[in-house]
């Protein structure tokens, strides 16, 4: 692998994207996919399964939310520098069914200082909007590749 400081923007979301990926559980668990990974931006899909239906047999909203919030993570976590959660929200548009691929695409919206805002849109295989969440992001301590000194 090349020094960090002669990777692309490109280069370095993707080896931080490689990196995160393989301490995930819950995304790989899921069997989620990560379709796009770009400095600030990222596309995650899952098939919503009837393990993840709720009472009302539809896709739980905590799935959802949780596909939303990978996508979040691997899109804040883009540039080298560990980032986490500070706020997120959700509203749910239309429910996913039991079969559908959803698909989060996370985009940034703002990022200054140790904070970032990011939307994430979620789409069903059809392209309906099932959802929109919005994450507020702060950066601490770390890096997810060795930085040479």
């Amino acid at each position: 692998m090349k020094p960090v400081s002669e990777m692309t923007p490109q280069e370095l979301a993707e080896a931080s994207a490689r990196a995160m990926w393989n301490d995930d559980s819950t995304s790989q668990r899921l069997d989620m996919v990560l379709e796009k990974i770009a400095p600030g931006a990222a596309t995650l899909s899952m098939t919503v399964t009837e393990a993840m239906s709720n009472g009302h047999g539809n896709c739980h909203g905590g799935y959802i939310f949780t596909l939303a919030d990978s996508t979040f993570a691997f899109a804040c976590n883009s540039y080298n520098q560990v980032t986490v959660a500070q706020h997120c929200s959700i509203t749910y548009l239309i429910p996913g069914r039991i079969g559908d691929r959803l698909t989060a695409t996370a985009t940034e919206v703002s990022r200054r200082g140790r904070s970032g805002i990011y939307d994430i849109r979620i789409t069903n295989q059809e392209g309906a909007h099932v959802a929109e969440f919005r994450g507020h992001s702060r950066t601490v301590k770390g890096t997810h590749l060795p930085v040479e000194s």
